[in-house]
């Protein structure tokens, strides 16, 4: 009992040191990420041509330094699943600077599949050095939860998005506490250094009062659970395919990046570069949200991971269900910001093969206003989403 106690005590302690450290990381990834797409979008046309030299330079460093690290994400699961000793440091460098990259010059990207690979590399690497510390499922999913509390600032989905996200329907409760401390204190760290977090406040209320509405509300989730599995399977299909045909990976991002530039510059001049959050203040700030905008992004942001551009997916994912909601809401006679709201939560869910993260980053982002939706749509866009996930390494478990 009392060694029990030792080890509970030393993984919390563990937490609270792994989560102040990615903390400061990821207000210095953040900050960074922020004035670089400040910068792109004042330099826009001066930086897109260089797209595809960017796209070389990435692919160059991880085959020079580290060419295990392109598995990226798929490292961190295979940690967290117990399949490989461990995460070669090299990859925390890399992926900050390959995503920077990528933002500077116009890739569409995400950031979330840094900060949490940041986070597991880390409290891996350091912790299974230690005697009291040899649960390496334990230290990965601490560091997931803190690097994502970190960058996003909203540690209960962070938590939860950190248990449910390794094996389909299992939670490893086991790692409940570590995380909830680590991800606490990574947000709390990284707020201190700067980094702000993102939250809106609704005007708009759906109500749940009558059959016709919760009907309403199945088809939203119908659409986002559609779109997150369309999101997961274009990814899977076009990394495959770009591998198969293209094996060079220098051609492959070279003339793929081409192809992306004369794109981007040719749509409204950078709108579907970077992480989407422009879509994103343009959804709940009035802002002009077209019919098509959910449709382009999903697409680009495919094809920049596609062919080897580094980032991550869920920003843009809140985009495109942003996106879509607004879209969405009125057609439907609801509150086209509320269903904005839900959309950016339940389309993450959807394509990351999660249900309780969404939920609570709809309750972190936009407080408890329409809480009810969103606990529905997401179910629903849950189960339609079926098992397709953007990460490959993902545990589905056998059913008896």
């Amino acid at each position: 009992m009392k060694q029990k106690w030792i080890e509970r005590g030393s993984y919390a302690l563990f937490a609270v040191l792994i989560g102040a450290a990615v903390g400061v990381i990821d207000a210095i990834f953040g900050r960074g990420l922020l004035r670089i797409t400040a910068f792109r979008e004042n330099h826009f046309s001066y930086l897109i041509p260089f797209l595809p030299l960017a796209g070389v330079w990435i692919v160059w460093g991880y085959r020079r330094f580290s060419r295990e690290s392109l598995k990226g994400m798929t490292l961190v699961f295979e940690a967290g699943q117990q399949k490989r000793e461990k995460i070669p440091m090299a990859l925390v460098p890399l992926v900050m600077l390959g995503t920077w990259i990528t933002h500077l010059f116009g890739g569409s990207a995400g950031r979330e599949g840094v900060a949490v690979q940041i986070g597991a590399t880390l409290a891996h690497g350091i912790g299974s050095r230690f005697s009291y510390l040899k649960n390496t499922k334990i230290l990965v999913i601490m560091g997931m939860a803190a690097g994502f509390g970190g960058l996003f600032r909203t540690p209960l989905a962070a938590v939860f998005f950190a248990l449910e996200v390794m094996t389909v329907g299992v939670l490893a409760y086991e790692a409940l506490v570590p995380s909830l401390i680590a991800a606490y204190t990574a947000s709390f760290v990284s707020g201190q250094c700067g980094l702000e977090k993102f939250t809106v406040s609704l005007g708009e209320k759906i109500e749940v009062t009558h059959p016709e509405e919760v009907a309403k509300l199945l088809l939203l989730g119908i659409a986002f659970g559609l779109t997150g599995r369309l999101f997961s399977f274009f990814l899977g299909k076009m990394k495959k395919i770009a591998g198969e045909k293209v094996l060079n990976p220098y051609v492959r991002i070279l003339a793929g990046s081409v192809v992306l530039a004369l794109i981007f510059a040719l749509l409204w001049q950078g709108r579907y570069s970077g992480l989407g959050t422009n879509l994103i203040t343009a959804a709940f700030e009035g802002g002009e949200i077209t019919h098509y905008d959910w449709v382009l992004k999903l697409v680009l942001t495919v094809l920049t991971l596609a062919i080897g551009f580094q980032g991550g997916e869920v920003t843009p994912l809140f985009a495109i269900g942003a996106s879509l909601g607004i879209v969405l809401g009125p057609f439907l006679g609801l509150p086209a910001m509320a269903c904005g709201a839900i959309g950016y939560a339940a389309v993450f869910g959807s394509a990351t093969n999660t249900l309780l993260a969404p939920i609570f980053i709809g309750l972190e982002v936009f407080s408890s206003q329409n809480i009810l939706p969103c606990i529905l749509v997401c179910i629903f866009s849950y189960i339609i989403s079926g098992d397709g996930s953007i990460y490959s390494a993902q545990e589905k478990p056998a059913i008896h």
